[in-house]
């Protein structure tokens, strides 16, 4: 069974992955857009916030950055 703070640390390396893939997602749409009045915002709002939608639900196979302790299965 997993501890509190393996979840704790789960959800914070999932929040950072979330947040660097909106971001990753914004500066795409961004420069896609020859001037910056061009930016559609509605847009880039939307396909950032569903990027980082979809980060959260794949970290939920699991995050290299978040290990669990005892790996051995019981006999």
């Amino acid at each position: 069974m997993k501890d509190k703070t393996y979840w704790i640390k789960w959800i914070k390396a999932a929040g950072i992955r979330a947040i660097k893939t909106m971001a990753q997602s914004a500066i795409g749409l961004i420069g896609t857009s020859v001037m910056i009045s061009d930016v559609s915002w509605q847009v880039v709002a939307s396909a950032s916030l569903l990027a980082g939608i979809v980060s959260l639900l794949t970290s939920i196979a699991g995050l290299p950055e978040v290990q669990v302790e005892n790996t051995e299965l019981p006999l």
